[in-house]
């Protein structure tokens, strides 16, 4: 799995009928700074409200996912939301001029093909993930429904669907890495049966189906009247089937075709939890309304973790810069370079980490029997942090100077031990301006606030 996150190169743009809806619309895919997540943007409405990707804005799961927030809806988001994890795209914009994504051919695959000719472009964030601490698991006895996420370091899914049809019978499917979804997953078409067609139809639903979006799955015998209506239903001049099988005869792409799109609405569905999971998600006759309440079980699991405002730190990752390319850019040494890598970077934040050791030459006076790290050399390290941002703004970062000019609103919060690692947060109040940056400067132990204050610096050229 990439250990950093991404988006795409530049805007790439979809077209065609929703499912549901009917509607023909465009849905465009922008690049989107690091941090900023799945959104959708619906540009027909006024004002273009915003709608995030996130299971607290699911408002329906009758017959697909779709999400609500300041008072616009898109539908059907599932398939388009799979294609995003399946490419391990963290950040993009989808603009969409109706309410519904396309449904293309009824998959994933065409949403894939259209962001690959995107291209993809690394960001200087460390992905997010969730890694499942334990067993969490949803039950829906009614349905025998059940799905369960257990701890492992990778993204791992199976289905097992089983409908109780002589077509169909059990199923399964399964990835164990989602770099297989392309290839193994995305071209796997939605479905139905025979029977839910006239429901669906009645509840002003499937207004853009079509034989060539959908497969539509025959388990009984049906007369040559009834077949005359489907052809009215779906605008065809004619449609058959032979006895117990799919409709028009449609040749499927897989064997257990249905289990694998089953699949593929489990992985888009859980995006709505809102980070890359690193889990193995095991799942039996899964839907919609069961995937979108266990993505909400998921969803409070990592709330619990800790404040999503607090720069997560793994050490097992990459760093954005280490050691060497921070000194690269800061001209701070011994005793005084107190920043050991950068975690995150981007426009206008930068989060770094200092690992505190009973080595630290200043713990030989402050104090000896007591060692306490210095509260100036805690800002010291965290404008140290601040500098690295200002500095990324410029191309030959080596030629300048930063200066403190000030710092207000210091405040520290806790002792700082020997063995802590402190990871410091700067974030820019506003746009930098003739040199001049101002920024809020957090550091954290873990979940807890040990200092912070508001710094202002400048950035000078080296004289020549």
């Amino acid at each position: 799995m990439r250990v950093k996150q991404h988006t795409i190169k530049k805007q790439v743009t979809v077209s065609g009928v929703g499912l549901h809806t009917g509607v023909i619309s465009n849905l465009t895919f922008l690049p989107a700074p690091a941090n900023h997540g799945f959104k959708f943007q619906r540009i027909d409405l006024e004002g273009m409200p915003i709608i995030d990707a996130d299971v607290d804005n699911v408002v329906d799961v009758s017959r697909g996912t779709t999400l609500e927030q300041s008072g616009a809806r898109v539908f059907t988001v599932e398939h388009v939301l799979a294609a995003l994890v399946g490419l391990e795209i963290d950040n993009i914009l989808m603009q969409l001029d109706g309410p519904e994504p396309p449904i293309l051919d009824g998959s994933s695959i065409q949403f894939i093909e259209v962001l690959e000719n995107a291209g993809m472009e690394e960001q200087n964030a460390l992905r997010r993930f969730f890694e499942v601490p334990e067993s969490i698991s949803y039950r829906d006895p009614s349905r025998e429904v059940e799905l369960a996420a257990l701890p492992l370091d990778d993204y791992r899914v199976t289905v097992m669907v089983d409908y109780n049809s002589p077509v169909l019978g059990s199923q399964h499917a399964s990835i164990t890495n989602i770099s297989q979804f392309k290839n193994e997953i995305a071209s796997c078409r939605t479905f139905c049966f025979l029977h839910e067609l006239e429901m669906l139809y009645n509840q002003n639903l499937i207004k853009g189906g079509d034989l060539n979006n959908a497969i539509v799955v025959v388990d009984r015998i049906i007369e040559d009247s009834e077949l005359n209506n489907l052809a009215k239903m779906f605008n065809k001049e004619k449609v058959e089937v032979r006895k117990e099988g799919i409709l028009n005869n449609v040749e499927l792409r897989y064997k257990n075709e249905p289990a694998r799109h089953k699949l593929l609405d489990v992985v888009g569905d859980l995006a709505l939890v809102g980070r890359p999971l690193k889990a193995q998600i095991l799942a039996a006759r899964p839907g919609h309304a069961a995937n979108v309440a266990f993505a909400k079980k998921l969803k409070r699991a990592w709330e619990k973790i800790g404040p999503s405002h607090i720069p997560h730190y793994d050490p097992k990752l990459p760093p954005v810069m280490d050691i060497n390319q921070i000194s690269n850019i800061l001209p701070h040494r011994y005793p005084f370079q107190l920043l050991d890598k950068i975690i995150y970077l981007d426009d206008t934040t930068v989060a770094g980490v200092k690992n505190v050791t009973i080595n630290e030459p200043f713990f030989m006076g402050h104090f000896p029997n007591n060692p306490v790290m210095p509260g100036v050399l805690q800002v010291e390290a965290m404008a140290q942090t601040g500098g690295i941002l200002v500095l990324s703004t410029v191309k030959d970062p080596e030629n300048y100077w930063t200066y403190f000019l000030g710092i207000e609103s210091c405040k520290f919060r806790k002792m700082v031990l020997p063995g802590d690692t402190i990871v410091f947060k700067c974030e820019l109040l506003a746009p930098i301006r003739r040199g001049i940056a101002k920024m809020k400067g957090e550091a954290f132990v873990g979940n807890t606030l040990v200092c912070e204050a508001v710094m202002t610096a400048s950035i000078v050229r080296k004289e020549s």
